[in-house]
């Protein structure tokens, strides 16, 4: 099964969880930025996961790119989830988050979401990630491959 785990990272921190994310499948996913992944690759994916810091309520300019050049057919009928790394900082609940808007772009080009749309957290607007959220990421990884184990 392809498995991708794609995400865009400013400081680092998304960079690290999708890397924890990929752990889980081991030998089976492909972790990539979505600047160095071309979309002809992810077509017939068993999974695709993508993740994005939050900035502004959405994702990276990279992601939103990504994810509007996915022809259609391309991940119809594709298991997918979706990420993103955000700050606990009460201003930003006013704006969203990404990964619901990564997700419903994902539902919306045909894919069938598994997961509700994952956050994890950093410490103040750039990081470092919160302790705990490495594991979190890497068990969430795992409870994504038991999902799709059973389907």
């Amino acid at each position: 099964m392809k498995v991708f785990v794609l995400y865009d990272s400013l400081y680092g921190n998304t960079q690290k969880i999708a890397e924890a994310i990929g752990q889980a499948f081991i030998g089976e996913a492909r972790v990539s930025k979505v600047t160095q992944i071309n979309l002809s690759e992810v077509e017939g994916a068993g999974l695709l996961i993508v993740g994005s810091p939050t900035h502004g309520g959405r994702p990276t300019p990279a992601v939103q790119d990504f994810l509007k050049n996915i022809p259609g057919s391309s991940i119809q009928g594709t298991s997918f989830a979706a990420f993103d790394t955000r700050s606990s900082i009460l201003i930003a609940r006013v704006f969203g988050y990404a990964s619901p808007r990564i997700a419903a772009t994902l539902k919306e080009k045909g894919g069938m979401m598994i997961s509700p749309p994952e956050a994890f957290f950093v410490v103040g607007s750039k990081g470092p990630l919160k302790d705990g959220e490495l594991e979190r990421a890497l068990n969430w990884g795992k409870k994504l491959k038991e999902i799709l184990e059973r389907k």
